[in-house]
């Protein structure tokens, strides 16, 4: 299962968000990655750089690798509506985002995971591929003897965030894939229409 394993903070820092999840470096240190830090100066960006940089910052927020996301940006395409707002509907809709929406595991990492060492079930079939895309109306939950570990029973505990395209209930540790989200419900920071254009080039 392919997955980025390289620097987070790194990362988080590059873009100035914490696309990991917490992070107290970037607390720290809200500046790019670099031995000269602060005092470099940084020459203008072109547009292509400003358009690839959105791009990777949407690979790394959602933990998924260049070629599974050009395939994604292809699906995406032939959809009906806004090709960057497909794009992100698409990527929301993975079962390892949804887990990590509904809280099951505290970060988008986490709950790869959990998919992949087989603790999901959607509607009552196990399944164990992070990219596994939901349809609406399919029924998420925690295997019946994984709900006692202590990594989902404490994620839950402090998962406060609600998506109205998603229905979880805590006690029974299942949710349901209402629908996809529109482009305004998705609390990513991430401006889709400079991908459209790199792609488009």
């Amino acid at each position: 299962m392919a997955r980025y394993r390289g620097p987070q903070s790194k990362i988080a820092r590059k873009f100035k968000e914490p696309i990991f999840g917490p992070d107290k470096y970037l607390e720290k240190k809200n500046y790019p990655p670099g031995m000269h830090g602060l005092s470099k100066k940084r020459m203008k960006q072109s547009e292509y750089a400003i358009q690839l940089q959105e791009k990777q910052k949407a690979k790394y927020t959602y933990g998924i690798l260049e070629r599974q996301f050009s395939n994604i940006f292809l699906r995406a395409a032939r959809m009906k509506g806004i090709t960057g707002a497909n794009l992100l509907k698409l990527c929301e809709a993975r079962l390892d985002n949804v887990v990590y929406r509904m809280g099951i595991a505290p970060t988008r990492m986490a709950a790869r995971q959990l998919v992949g060492h087989r603790h999901i079930t959607v509607n009552g079939d196990l399944i164990n591929i992070a990219s596994f895309t939901l349809k609406a109306g399919d029924v998420v939950e925690v295997r019946e003897r994984s709900k006692s570990m202590e990594v989902i029973s404490n994620s839950v505990a402090s998962s406060a965030a609600v998506y109205s395209w998603i229905e979880f209930d805590k006690k029974t540790l299942t949710g349901k894939f209402i629908s996809m989200p529109e482009r305004e419900q998705i609390p990513e920071n991430i401006k889709e229409q400079l991908i459209v254009e790199l792609y488009s080039k």
